[in-house]
């Protein structure tokens, strides 16, 4: 697993995406393959059963076939615009091996088909379908999150270079493989790690921050933990924001209430909210 895969579409974020890739491929000194999906379009049939002749009705779907045509020849050609821009952009933080693909079909099957030489996915979390609406997550991203195996870097709308980085620790089986990537990851090189769990104040969980704050430090980290109360989301944005943490930090799938919203209606809530990027390990 090599690449840093940048998903481009059509959204204003996409400076921010390209942004974001430049950024961690710069940190894993990884080269950039940008990602444009052309969907496929279901073209609606019209009702041309009615009393018009039979040359005509064949005429109209002659006419419908040809709108089709031209329709997927100009999402070609913008999304080859949209590739090259983005090129230019990656280019222009240092990057110098950039290759650029466009693919049919959906993203997650793109990404699937790209798994093994890819190291990172970046992505914005909300896609081109969700542009122009308040809090709506792109409709893929679950699916993509469910799916593909390598990590996520999911992206706001702006681009802060990250400074410090925030794992959201449970305590299960999975987070505590996150810790350990995460530990020897150098895409959060000379950051300030955070490591917060929220649950209750039990021996045990102060015995887990413990274990994954020696961890972080073992990889060179300079780490601060938190054992906090209170619902997860609001008690993880509000660290967040009391520290200026630049960088949220999660595993896909855990054991807690921290699962819950990663594949739940919770999870929805967790990356609506969210205004940093949020990088999730699998």
């Amino acid at each position: 697993m090599t690449n840093v895969v940048s998903c481009i579409d059509a959204a204003a974020l996409n400076d921010a995406v390209c942004d974001y890739s430049g950024w961690a491929a710069q940190q894993l000194e990884a080269p950039v393959t940008l990602l444009h999906v052309l969907e496929e379009q279901q073209r609606v049939q019209p009702d041309v059963t009615g009393n018009i002749g039979l040359g005509t009705r064949e005429h109209l779907l002659d006419e419908l076939a040809e709108l089709d045509e031209k329709r997927a020849k100009l999402a070609l050609q913008h999304g080859h615009l949209l590739l090259e821009q983005a090129a230019k952009k990656v280019q222009a933080q240092g990057v110098t091996v950039v290759t650029q693909r466009q693919r049919h079909g959906t993203l997650s099957n793109a990404l699937l088909d790209m798994e093994d030489d890819m190291r990172l996915c970046v992505l914005g979390l909300h896609g081109e379908d969700s542009a122009n609406q308040l809090h709506k997550v792109g409709s893929q991203l679950e699916t993509v999150i469910r799916t593909v195996h390598c990590p996520l870097l999911l992206t706001p709308s702006s681009y802060t270079a990250p400074k410090q980085a925030m794992f959201a620790y449970d305590g299960s089986a999975t987070a505590s493989k996150g810790v350990e990537t995460l530990a020897q990851s150098p895409l959060v090189k000379g950051m300030a790690v955070h490591v917060v769990m929220v649950a209750d104040a039990s021996s045990k969980h102060q015995e887990q921050l413990a274990w994954a704050k020696e961890q972080l430090e073992n990889g060179g980290h300079h780490v601060s933990t938190a054992l906090l109360q209170g619902e997860v989301e609001p008690s993880l944005h509000a660290y967040q924001k009391q520290y200026d943490i630049d960088l949220m930090v999660m595993g896909a799938f855990g054991h807690s209430r921290i699962r819950q919203f990663l594949i739940g209606s919770t999870t929805m809530k967790m990356l609506q909210e969210s205004t940093s990027p949020v990088l999730v390990l699998r």
